[in-house]
């Protein structure tokens, strides 16, 4: 199975890279007890902003296209440093940025499945390939703080409403649909899922111990 690359305009790549990045440093600045410098938030919101890009082009052998070009780097510095200085704006405007990240994680998402398509490989890897796209800027985040990666605790289906989408980006194009096509509709099915869990607090279950089985006694 083979899929043309999904492409989008440069400005269109550098604004989902600032909302990232944005994010980032939002997220960083939350944790005053850290106290963290304008440099740590410069690197903890790049971090998030290019993290899952750098992280998909490695895995398919390429040079990450965030190290091809000047703007990459530029927009996810000042877009983190802009997090840092206008936090009690952009608290006031969370819900929007909710809104704007859901599209980011379905865009990058759409982005990282089809380019592993169009490269060769097979549909579970390419699935792999776009949730990591999608996420893997907020791992390397909560790497660079030491906490616990955010997708691995009680959430509001983060990673799984990356993977729902790729999923069935990778699943039309199987059958043969258009790329384009499949990729709004796996970008839209992220988006709507990320947005309800977040509405209604829909989580997976939370891990628990299981319980000891009953001893079976010997009869007598």
């Amino acid at each position: 199975m083979s899929a043309t690359a999904l492409t989008i305009p440069l400005w269109a790549d550098l604004l989902a890279v600032s909302i990232g990045s944005l994010q980032g440093a939002l997220f960083a600045s939350q944790f005053r007890d850290r106290r963290v410098d304008l440099l740590g938030v410069a690197i903890i919101g790049t971090a998030t902003g290019l993290g899952g890009g750098i992280l998909r082009d490695l895995l398919l052998g390429e040079v990450p296209r965030a190290m091809q070009s000047n703007w990459y780097l530029a927009a996810a510095v000042l877009a983190a440093l802009l997090g840092m200085l206008l936090q009690r704006l952009f608290t006031r405007l969370a819900a929007f940025i909710t809104v704007l990240d859901a599209l980011t994680i379905g865009l990058f998402g759409a982005i990282g499945s089809t380019k592993a398509l169009a490269m060769g490989l097979p549909e579970i890897p390419a699935v792999f390939v776009g949730v990591v796209s999608a996420v893997g800027g907020s791992v390397l985040r909560d790497l660079l703080m030491n906490l616990t990666i955010a997708m691995m605790h009680v959430g509001s289906l983060y990673a799984v409403a990356a993977g729902a989408g790729t999923a069935v980006l990778v699943g039309l194009v199987a059958f043969g649909v258009p790329t384009l096509v499949a990729a709004l509709a796996g970008a839209t099915t992220t988006v709507l899922l990320r947005l309800l869990a977040v509405r209604f607090g829909w989580t997976l279950p939370e891990q628990r111990a299981l319980s000891r089985l009953p001893r079976w006694r010997r009869p007598r």
